[in-house]
């Protein structure tokens, strides 16, 4: 076979590689462009279902405020009605009982809310020792009334990081409940709750909502995050999802250590460029 014959054979060959190379990269673009596809119609669905529910969920709030207000009037008209006192006794109790699940359900409609709206941040310098400061003297009545103790650990410096302060307030916040929740029916003394500001050699800095109750178990430590789950009758279990969900909005985190018998510590762990200390 000549030379100028093998050059042909050659160029045939080499267009028909190129042609099926070719054609392979056209079908793994057009299925990467299909599982992209998926994906956004995917995220576009699912936001419109957040955007529904939320909708829903503000709908079912006004005519709840609604039910809450006539149960209200109606207790108070029982109370000046001339009867039976036995009577009058069983049907306060009736309207009561629907107070309490009318608020119960408007708890978690807002819980809810909270939980599936935007969060907008508003970062501004803050101090973590001022911060745990006015949220120990806010919350020391209640824990109080639980038989807890508030004890404030601050850091030895200043350390003051730009965070959106009212939402971290917030998450502290629904901490602390449910670490004052976990000791609560607990018939040992000393129970303390401790709120600390750590800062770390690393540049990142804490702040830690430490109890002395029962601890949480290894079981529910992997699903405490989940929304919903709550080991409470009373719990929405969005307090936990919601905190953590702040936590990593500043691009942080929220942590746990937790040992039966021994309590538990919850911290929200802020990283770098944002922390510093005076």
């Amino acid at each position: 076979m000549s030379n100028l014959m093998l050059i042909l054979v050659g160029c045939v060959i080499g267009a028909l590689l190129s042609a099926i190379v070719a054609r392979v990269a056209v079908r793994r673009a057009g299925a990467r462009a299909k599982v992209f596809s998926k994906r956004a119609q995917s995220a576009e669905r699912l936001a419109e279902i957040g955007s529904m529910t939320s909708g829903l969920a503000h709908e079912i709030k006004n005519p709840l405020s609604t039910i809450g207000l006539n149960a209200q009037l109606l207790g108070e008209a029982i109370e000046d009605l001339q009867i039976d006192e036995q009577e009058k006794g069983r049907m306060g109790r009736r309207v009561g009982a629907l107070r309490g699940e009318t608020d119960r359900l408007r708890g978690i409609l807002e819980d809810f809310l909270e939980y599936a709206g935007e969060l907008r941040l508003d970062l501004r310098p803050t101090e973590l020792n001022d911060l745990i400061e006015q949220l120990g003297d806010f919350f020391h009545v209640q824990a109080q009334s639980s038989g807890v103790q508030i004890r404030l650990d601050p850091s030895p410096s200043p350390v003051t990081i730009e965070i959106d302060s009212n939402h971290i307030k917030q998450a502290v916040l629904n901490l602390m409940i449910n670490a004052v929740n976990a000791m609560k029916d607990s018939s040992e003394s000393g129970k303390e709750l401790i709120l600390r500001v750590s800062s770390h050699p690393s540049g990142d800095a804490s702040i830690h909502v430490i109890d002395t109750g029962p601890g949480i178990s290894k079981e529910d430590q992997d699903r405490i995050f989940h929304p919903y789950f709550t080991t409470r009758a009373s719990g929405t279990g969005l307090g936990l999802p919601t905190a953590r969900r702040i936590a990593e909005a500043h691009g942080g985190s929220l942590e746990l250590h937790s040992e039966q018998g021994k309590g538990s510590d919850f911290s929200i762990v802020f990283h770098p460029p944002h922390t510093h200390e005076n």
